[in-house]
């Protein structure tokens, strides 16, 4: 890569590491400071970010590898299952999301039973020792170490199979879970839309419920289109390159690793905009914690009835 274009990538990945670490620490924040954000579905948010924050934390490791410096074998599969790791959780804490979601609207009144503090922390178990498994699994189906030396120049293609990256880290832990999660959120969409039909039999409390569940799925929707868009093209351009033996993608190839890593800062951004509550809440940090205003002349954010703009 020309050292024009390399000083550019590297400038790029530093920015979204900041912003990405800042954002989504923001977002643990909201949900620890307001009531209204201690439920079930922020606590696989809370994942996400953290999943979020990891990428941030680890984006010095992907300028590493983007300089090619020559290290040991080892410690160069390291740095590149660190990524892996933190991109797995991402999607598992999507996936985990759309699931409580429709849970919520298909159980009603035995979801609150269902989901005790107990299965979630399980699932957030699960989550994570998963990630763990998926993102070091090179250790045992990586490039071959060489021959005559310990110390390779440090590149992604050098240490990891793109067998590993096409076949379990795209086909099954990817894309999989988006299109798992795309009947999921159609079905919740049309179970919403059934129960707010003027026919549909519901007393006023029903269908108060079942607006603030659509708005709340559609910022939900957005915050997977977001990630569908950001790491399919990046997950495409790999298959076209191996499967095509094609080479000469290389300008392109780090342009999808830029999108893919901005995804980390789009979602509290998202929350941001999208929800009320969320956004009357950072509102409240900023003047207490930032500008050091008295926070009694703040709004309250669980006063505000309406979750969502």
């Amino acid at each position: 890569m020309p050292d024009a274009v390399q000083g550019v990538y590297i400038a790029f990945e530093a920015v979204i590491a900041v912003l990405a670490i800042l954002g989504n620490v923001l977002v643990i924040w909201v949900v620890k400071l307001n009531p209204a954000f201690q439920k079930t579905t922020f606590y696989f948010v809370i994942s996400l970010a953290l999943a979020d924050i990891g990428v941030g934390l680890v984006m010095p490791l992907a300028i590493v590898v983007c300089l090619q410096i020559e290290i040991h074998y080892y410690a160069c599969l390291f740095m590149c299952c660190q990524l892996m790791i933190f991109t797995q959780a991402s999607i598992l804490s999507l996936l985990a999301i759309a699931i409580d979601r429709y849970l919520r609207l298909r159980l009603l009144t035995r979801y609150r039973v269902q989901s005790s503090r107990k299965k979630i922390c399980g699932a957030l178990a699960t989550i994570w020792l998963l990630s763990l498994l998926v993102g070091f699994v090179p250790f045992g189906w990586a490039e071959p170490k060489p021959e005559n030396s310990d110390f390779i120049n440090c590149t992604f293609t050098n240490v990891i199979k793109m067998d590993y990256m096409i076949y379990l880290s795209f086909f099954a832990g990817t894309l999989i879970p988006l299109i798992v999660m795309c009947i999921l959120y159609a079905k919740i969409f049309c179970l919403i839309r059934t129960k707010l039909q003027p026919c549909s039999m519901n007393v006023n409390g029903q269908r108060s419920f079942y607006r603030q569940e659509f708005r709340t799925a559609k910022s939900l929707a957005l915050v997977l289109f977001l990630f569908a868009v950001c790491w399919l093209p990046l997950c495409i351009l790999n298959c076209i390159e191996h499967l095509g033996q094609i080479q000469n993608f290389k300008l392109f190839t780090y342009m999808g690793i830029l999108l893919t890593h901005s995804n980390s800062v789009m979602n509290p951004i998202v929350y941001t905009f999208r929800i009320k509550k969320f956004r009357e809440t950072c509102i409240q940090i900023l003047r207490t914690y930032i500008v050091h205003k008295d926070p009694e002349d703040a709004t309250s954010p669980s006063a505000t009835t309406s979750e969502h703009s």
